[in-house]
């Protein structure tokens, strides 16, 4: 209890301290909901209710790295340390969807949504139907694999229905999932599931001067740190540590290091593309992603019908190829077909057949065959019509509706829309159908003589016994000799399934070939060989057409996202390892009806950047302990058109007897600060405060923006405002406090972890303070 205190000077009220189990080292509130996602130090993601409840705890294996929410609340984006981006489902925490974005540790995301609705051309507002429900039922699900969820069959479909239900929800706005590694790539993902961009800032050239736009400057070991798209979608502001050095040095120079200052610096990427063109790209994304999700289904279904037929001919193969021993043992020099063929002849039985079906096979050996062999071949086939082939005509309509899209070539291909690959991967889509029907027709003649062999077998055992054969079922004789000449050992299902590193074409007929080729020339499609390929090759080569279809876009927007502007905030003055893993940062973008710009001309929606980060202890400024707020880098390059320095900062200096742990920006314009006491001689004894600071009060100072160069903290000397613990919002917290501040502005919480193992939930805002002593 904090007793030291008098009630009045308890600005934020203790919700809640309680224990951890482990030191937590990410944390982000729910967008939404009173929910917050939690990373151990162990790498396990915890999900707790504003009360502290916890909902589910998920281990993915690797450390993680990051963490960040879809804008919806819905699902949570996990970033990972070999590169991977896991989204989790806000529910049961189960994974959706995991994408090999990077090759390095995702240490920033970014999830923003559009927040106006779309319009056209003549600003009418537009939405896009998807017109697959008009003439489809809903999408098919994955198929189980057979043995994997005995007993529990409705586990994986509240997991298919919750999917299915998020990647509906996703797309009622546009949304762009963001990502940056510490190698400097940042990818772009709509919906968190399409890609559509990726850049490099080492590859980036940076303008050197705001004057001379032919010079040009560009990064050298850069890691990221941060990356923050603006609520218009038109920029982005990626802050990362590294060496700027002038683009005209040779490259070994640039790689020692020698002519650069190592710093932390502001990126100002102009993504623009998003605003302009999102029309475009949210019916693009809308339907790739549907595509993508119809394909995993198509895969899944190849993989269980492999399982089950494989598990089906193995059992088959286990007993029969024991009449080859047979034969082997009785000295004879034929195979087990011959012997059946002669049985099946009439002429006298042989000793290895007659033991094989009387002793080692029998009756029921026969039957427990026949119903593996002949349930698997039944059990494709339902896969095939419930699974594969309405995954197959799903795709193929919303490659139509993909190649209409890319036949208006004024909208969609300056979004990289090929029509040209668009129309090959729509012919692909169509090919797959043709060669699941032939697939359906090969099965169904497999099946067939499968069980008529077994209905021989019976017949021919029951005779050997001198038992009555009446009531078994007939057989054709005419299929038992065409099975044991091409059936018995070999396997055409698994050949047409199964992929192959070594291409196995099908044998066609002159004719055949001929009357394709005369369709062709009907047109509809160009390719003469489908018939040649199997069903996996197929499917593989529509896959190909698909990814080298949607790399065009991929490639045509990565190519339009540029560097505008580069603010370098201050430099290093000791080794930067250390450093850039431990600079408290935030990026917020804030509404500001100030900004005289029209939003339909520019695509700019009134929005002021505010950009903080802790200044490192430096002689040259000469003062220590500060927060540097700079405000105003996302309009400086129009500020410096018109005449005037729009770019402006401050600097803030950390009460005495404290050191900044952590800072968050927070709503309307306020900055949260969590503070240690410098001389706290243990965790036991130690404390530490929370303070809010109204950033728009503060006494910001117009930063001249000639040419690149480190911001000259110097000039910011004489306006540094010194907070005094008195005259601010400060709330005193009987622990030592360590990163990460977890502050919801939608919810107006604020978590707060002790170096003890302990959280603390404070309620930031008076409003929903007496919201909560109302319940």
């Amino acid at each position: 209890m904090e007793t030291d205190e008098a009630p009045r000077v308890l600005p934020f009220q203790l919700q809640f301290d309680k224990p951890v189990a482990s030191q937590i080292k990410i944390a982000e509130w729910n967008p939404e909901k009173d929910l917050l996602a939690m990373v151990t130090e162990d790498s396990k993601i915890l999900l707790h209710r504003f009360n502290w409840q916890r909902l589910w705890t998920i281990s993915p294996g690797r450390c993680i790295t990051s963490l960040c929410w879809r804008p919806d609340g819905k699902a949570l984006a996990v970033g990972l340390e070999d590169g991977t981006i896991s989204l989790h489902d806000v529910e049961n925490g189960k994974l959706l969807r995991s994408l090999k974005s990077h090759t390095v540790a995702v240490v920033s995301l970014n999830w923003e949504e559009d927040g106006q609705l779309i319009r056209d051309d003549s600003n009418e507002i537009s939405t896009y139907e998807d017109r697959t429900s008009r003439f489809f039922p809903p999408a098919p699900r994955v198929p189980r694999m057979p043995g994997l969820v005995s007993g529990d069959t409705g586990f994986m479909d509240d997991s298919e229905d919750s999917y299915r239900e998020l990647s509906k929800s996703s797309y009622h706005r546009f949304n762009i999932l963001c990502s940056g590694d510490k190698d400097g790539s940042i990818c772009f993902s709509i919906f968190g599931i399409f890609p559509i961009g990726k850049i490099n800032i080492h590859k980036l050239p940076i303008p050197s001067s705001l004057v001379d736009k032919q010079a040009s400057n560009r990064f050298v070991n850069a890691s990221i740190l941060k990356v923050a798209l603006s609520k218009d979608l038109c920029h982005m502001i990626v802050m990362c540590s590294g060496e700027l050095n002038e683009d005209d040095l040779e490259s070994t120079e640039r790689q020692t290091g020698g002519h650069g200052i190592h710093g932390l610096h502001c990126l100002l990427l102009d993504t623009s593309i998003f605003w302009k063109r999102k029309y475009e790209l949210h019916q693009v994304a809308q339907q790739a992603s549907n595509i993508e999700d119809l394909i995993e289904v198509i895969r899944a279904s190849f993989s269980v019908m492999c399982k089950q037929w494989s598990d089906a001919m193995h059992i088959f193969h286990e007993k029969f190829d024991s009449l080859s021993k047979l034969i082997v043992d009785h000295a004879l020099d034929s195979s087990p077909q011959e012997e059946l063929l002669s049985l099946l002849g009439g002429a006298r039985t042989s000793p290895p057949v007659h033991q094989f079906l009387v002793n080692s096979l029998g009756e029921a050996g026969v039957k427990r065959v026949s119903k593996v062999v002949c349930g698997a071949g039944k059990e494709l086939q339902h896969i095939v019509l419930d699974h594969l082939q309405p995954a197959a005509e799903m795709i193929g309509f919303r490659m139509g509706e993909l190649r209409g899209l890319s036949r208006w070539r004024a909208r969609f291909q300056v979004i990289g829309l090929d029509e040209k690959l668009i129309n090959n991967a729509t012919e692909k889509s169509g090919m797959l159908l043709v060669q699941v029907e032939r697939f359906m027709r090969v099965l169904s003649s497999v099946v067939q003589q499968f069980s008529n062999f077994f209905n021989w077998l019976l017949k021919c055992i029951k005779l050997l016994m001198q038992e009555p054969s009446d009531q078994l079922l007939s057989y054709n004789s005419e299929l038992v000799v065409i099975f044991l000449k091409f059936l018995y050992d070999q396997d055409p299902i698994r050949a047409l399934l199964e992929p192959s590193e070594v291409d196995r074409d099908i044998e066609i007929d002159m004719d055949t070939m001929q009357r394709v080729r005369e369709l062709v020339d009907f047109g509809g499609f160009s390719d003469c060989e489908y018939l040649r390929r199997t069903l996996a090759k197929e499917f593989q080569q529509m896959e190909s057409s698909f990814e080298e279809a949607f790399l065009m876009p991929f490639t045509t927007i990565s190519r339009k996202i540029l560097c505008k502007d580069v603010l370098s905030l201050f430099a290093f003055s000791s080794s930067p390892v250390s450093l850039s893993i431990t600079i408290p940062t935030s990026v917020s973008y804030y509404k500001d009806d100030s900004l005289a710009i029209s939003s339909h001309q520019t695509g700019e929606h009134g929005y002021i950047d505010y950009i903080s980060f802790l200044v490192p202890n430096d002689s040259s400024l000469g003062t220590a302990n500060c927060v540097g707020i700079a405000r105003g880098f996302m309009h400086s390059l129009n500020g410096i058109k018109e005449g005037c320095d729009s770019l402006e900062a401050t600097l803030l200096s950390v009460p005495e007897g404290y050191n900044c742990v952590d800072l968050s920006l927070y709503k309307e314009n306020q900055i949260v600060l969590l503070l240690n006491e410098s001389a706290a001689a243990t965790e036991s004894t130690g404390k530490s405060c929370m303070m809010i600071v109204q950033a728009s009060d503060l006494p910001f100072v117009s930063i001249s923006r000639s040419a690149i160069a480190f911001m000259d903290l110097n000039q910011l000397k004489d306006s540094i405002m010194h907070l005094q613990m008195e005259n601010e919002k400060v709330r005193i917290i009987p622990h030592v406090a360590v990163a990460p501040l977890a502050v919801s502005a939608s919810r107006g919480v604020a978590c707060v972890f002790a170096a003890r193992k302990r959280a603390l939930v404070y309620i930031l805002d008076e409003d929903e303070d007496e919201v909560s002593e109302a319940e």
